[in-house]
């Protein structure tokens, strides 16, 4: 938000908008054609890709807009909360996604595993081994082995927790008004990303070619591919707002007053560093 906000009215209300409309039609060919592509119908595929590009593009006008009324200085400090609550429930929401999905290994690993595994159960599976990483009661699924923390997700590890400081460190340029300063370290933190994904693509080459550790592998692999998918999938979504946020600063948008897009994307970038210090503990260590 660059524009002086003198200028902004009480509270500023966008007048009507076809892209809500647009988003919701979107979605619901994303999801149908899903649903039919997962179901082998042959138009399925086509159907979600359509989808996924309305979806794309109704973000970069809808997002536009929003850049737009922000630089003409519409948007005044009451709108700047609003976007600060709106973030911070977001935000919320993706605690709430990942603890379901945590909540998930939690009760396989350590309500369900031992149960399966005590004596009233023998008489049924008597083959089951009540460790974590096995194949399954009487050998449901193929030998694989186990994930183990070195070295990349040690070094993505690394990777993340450095790009958490360049970024702060960009922030403070800008706040600073250092813009040359800001666009440098933004930089390097998206370069980390990148690098960051890089190795994860590494890591599932590595555990689908020598591991034998697959999606199907049981409960290990659905969890592990799942949480670590997830937080990839993240990760490569903060890098897309980030490198928004980037060309914004190169076009002289923000002042060191005013600038929340990049203060709601370093929130979900920091967010999404903190997801993988559990990941990194509880899926590779524990």
């Amino acid at each position: 938000m660059s524009a002086p906000h003198t200028t902004a009215p009480y509270y500023f209300v966008p007048g009507p908008s076809r892209w809500p409309l647009l988003a919701g039609l979107s979605l619901l060919l994303t999801m149908v054609g899903a649903s039919a592509w997962v179901n082998d119908a042959q138009w399925g595929p086509y159907l979600n890709i359509a989808g996924i590009v309305g979806i794309i593009t109704v973000l970069y006008f809808w997002f536009g807009d929003a850049i737009g009324e922000s630089e003409k200085g519409l948007y005044s400090q009451r709108v700047d909360h609003s976007f600060r609550w709106s973030m911070s429930w977001f935000i919320f929401s993706e605690v709430m996604f990942f603890g379901a999905f945590f909540g998930a290994l939690f009760y396989a690993r350590t309500i369900t595993m031992p149960w399966l595994g005590d004596l009233d159960h023998k008489v049924l599976w008597p083959d089951f081994a009540a460790h974590w990483g096995n194949v399954g009661p009487a050998g449901t699924v193929e030998e694989f082995k186990t994930m183990t923390p070195f070295p990349i997700p040690t070094i993505n590890t690394a990777l993340l927790l450095t790009s958490g400081v360049t970024l702060t460190i960009a922030h403070h340029a800008l706040r600073a008004g250092h813009r040359a300063q800001t666009a440098i370290w933004l930089f390097a933190t998206i370069l980390l990303g990148a690098t960051f994904m890089g190795f994860q693509a590494s890591e599932y080459i590595e555990a689908y070619s020598h591991l034998n550790l697959k999606l199907t592998s049981g409960i290990y692999g659905s969890t592990f591919f799942m949480l670590t998918g997830f937080h990839g999938f993240h990760v490569t979504m903060g890098a897309i707002m980030l490198s928004v946020v980037l060309y914004r600063v190169l076009k002289g948008h923000f002042t060191p007053e005013h600038h929340f897009a990049f203060e709601g994307a370093a929130w979900y970038w920091h967010f999404v560093d903190v997801v993988w210090l559990g990941l990194y503990v509880v899926v590779y260590w524990l």
